[in-house]
């Protein structure tokens, strides 16, 4: 079986070498960059699995490099490892399109677990849904089959967790999600109460909908959750 191939972007070569041991101990194949130049060249002519990226990196920021990666849609699943812990770096790599957001100094079982619910969630994602159901509510049609949605026919993309997250809202119109309950059917694991990761999401596929149409599509129920924006 081919080895999962992870890019580890990090200009300190000790940790860089830290986590590469790390993850080729549970069988990954693992690959380095110093800056994130040289990341965004490998991206460019290698295939990836996963990347872990410190923000503070020289020439092309780490913010930049999930930057570029989003804008030309590549989904590649991005663990910030980062030594920036306050609640305003990590909403603002979130909204960048980063899938999780892990802090210096680190436990190496903290690693191991983040890259594996990672892989897990973006391996099953990328197995097409045979049933080929396409959910449709006002102006907006996700097809689970071809992982894709549309507002007024026109195309919006969306990250892996972000396109998960709508897919939970829409089969279940009139149910009202919790953070928790959003957190646990698509992260699979257990929530932490002060987290934000998911109203950071939420807010991202609100913005990219309202980028094409004017209509409200989630709703925010104070106090309780989400739902989808129903008369």
């Amino acid at each position: 079986m081919e080895k999962e191939k992870i890019l580890i972007v990090e200009d300190d070569s000790d940790i860089n070498g830290l986590l590469c041991k790390i993850l080729e101990k549970e069988g990954f194949e693992t690959v380095s960059a110093y800056s994130g130049s040289e990341a965004l060249l490998r991206l460019s002519v290698e295939h990836f699995d996963m990347m872990l990226l410190d923000l503070m990196i020289p020439g092309i920021s780490g913010e930049e490099v999930i930057k570029q990666l989003r804008e030309k849609e590549n989904e590649i699943p991005v663990l910030v490892v980062t030594a920036k812990a306050s609640l305003e770096d990590k909403v603002s790599v979130l909204n960048l399109g980063a899938d999780d957001y892990l802090t210096k100094p680190f436990e190496n079982e903290e690693v191991v677990a983040r890259v594996n619910a990672r892989l897990r969630r973006f391996c099953k994602n990328k197995s097409a849904d045979k049933e080929g159901q396409k959910l449709q509510f006002k102006n907006l049609v996700l097809d689970k089959e071809a992982r894709t949605c549309q507002v007024k026919g026109q195309e919006i993309f969306l990250t892996v967790l972000e396109f998960d997250i709508l897919t939970l809202l829409l089969e279940h119109p009139d149910k009202v999600y919790s953070k928790e309950n959003i957190y646990q059917a698509v992260w699979k694991e257990n929530y932490i109460g002060e987290d934000s990761t998911v109203s950071v999401h939420i807010s991202n596929i609100r913005k990219k909908i309202a980028a094409l149409d004017e209509e409200e599509y989630i709703k925010t129920v104070w106090s309780i959750g989400f739902k989808l924006a129903n008369l």
